[in-house]
């Protein structure tokens, strides 16, 4: 009878064990059977507040998945919460999202300072962080960060694009270089040491920063200007791009003007700024534009239209942001259905490291998304391009910068 009795206690403890393992199976953090909890931060308010479109829009695709049936079975909870591009007020919302909401990961938190407040936590934390929304070189760094993925080309391999084409087509420049004095920033420079190598003292008569706090930048432009520079290199946010653009152009100066690719829109700096103050200037490109007449018929670019149309309908289609909102959301889409409905942590990951020749609807033709457990740079091919007072032009090959 004892044995009999130690028997039947013994199967209901593994009975019990078993629907206790199965139950976290079924619900890991942020995961329900009808629910998938996404979260993110957004500067909706603050000095890049321009970049909100990009959270608007994001919320506004997964409404669509949503409507068709959500991905594994779930509708996507995305919960966005306004940072103001404050690393401190980024590290408050994430803790909010992670301890509180409890979301199952983070996809495409803004901003390179603001994500690097946050990195250490997702990583002791394992939890994914995302296709995040900065460019900056470290991301690629897998053992510091290897829960956290970029899906953008780096700055610093953009700034050895600009700088190999100034050497190949202008005649003894004189480069000048303004910055936002953060991550984002100081990959600009360290890209153009990068193609330069000795030479940087040879080619580089100024390189200044700026404070994503300050109210303007004239006084870096004219001190750009002062310095007998005849290229510039301008790696700012949007605030501050078209501040530049204005005043290089009120000073009736004529450098060889480098925009940043990531305040290039035409809908948030090039017409506030006014089109006709920057024709010439010189950017690259790894999306489609949505105002280059070359997209007019391309289908991607049709649905496109057609779901802002429906679920944007406030949304900009001049602006670059929402169609890098909208490609961005399709590979985290993407993802999700190589989860094929295992939504662990763990798997998510797995997954975002597993993209092979994955073409994105809003990538340039050629540019195919690739990664892997050390491979943590999805995009890393741009084309070069030049500002005609109305649109982007896009010229040259495609470039794939080095592996940094």
């Amino acid at each position: 009878m004892i044995t009999r009795r130690k028997a039947v206690v013994a199967g209901l403890a593994a009975a019990t064990m078993g629907r206790a393992v199965r139950a976290y199976a079924a619900d890991p953090p942020g995961v329900t059977a009808t629910e998938i909890k996404i979260g993110n931060t957004m500067p909706y308010s603050g000095p890049a507040s321009s970049y909100s479109v990009i959270g608007r829009t994001e919320s506004a695709f997964f409404n669509m998945v949503n409507d068709q049936g959500g991905v594994g079975g779930r509708k996507v909870n995305f919960i966005s919460l306004d940072d103001g591009y404050s690393p401190p007020k980024t590290v408050e919302q994430v803790r909010k999202l992670v301890e509180e909401d409890q979301v199952a990961f983070c996809f495409q938190n803004l901003g390179t300072p603001c994500n690097s407040a946050i990195a250490s936590y997702m990583t002791t934390k394992k939890i994914p962080h995302l296709f995040i929304g900065s460019g900056a070189s470290k991301w690629s760094d897998v053992k510091k960060y290897p829960w956290t993925m970029g899906w953008q080309p780096s700055y610093r391999t953009e700034a050895q694009i600009y700088t190999k084409h100034i050497l190949q087509t202008i005649k003894d420049p004189k480069l000048a270089i303004l910055y936002q004095n953060d991550d984002f920033g100081k990959d600009y420079p360290i890209g153009v040491r990068d193609a330069l190598g000795n030479d940087w003292d040879k080619y580089v008569v100024r390189n200044i920063s700026y404070e994503p706090t300050d109210a303007t930048i004239d006084s870096q432009i004219a001190d750009m200007k002062n310095s007998g520079a005849n290229v510039i290199l301008v790696a700012a946010i949007p605030k501050f791009a078209a501040q530049a653009i204005g005043r290089v152009h009120s000073l009736t100066w004529k450098p060889t003007f480098y925009m940043s690719n990531v305040a290039i829109s035409v809908g948030t700096v090039m017409n506030p700024a006014g089109p006709e103050k920057a024709i010439g200037m010189l950017s690259s490109q790894y999306l489609k534009d949505p105002t280059d007449p070359a997209w007019a018929d391309d289908p991607h670019m049709k649905t496109w239209r057609a779901f802002m149309a429906k679920y944007n309908p406030s949304g900009d289609t001049t602006d670059a942001a929402t169609a890098f909102a909208y490609g961005i959301s399709h590979t985290m889409l993407q993802v999700l259905k190589q989860c094929d409905g295992d939504f662990t942590r763990a798997n998510i990951m797995r997954q975002a490291e597993n993209l092979r020749d994955y073409v994105n609807p809003m990538t340039l033709p050629g540019i195919t998304i690739n990664t892997g457990p050390t491979d943590h740079r999805p995009i890393k091919a741009m084309q070069m391009q030049r500002w005609d007072g109305k649109t982007w032009v896009r010229f040259g090959d495609l470039i794939e910068g080095a592996s940094v």
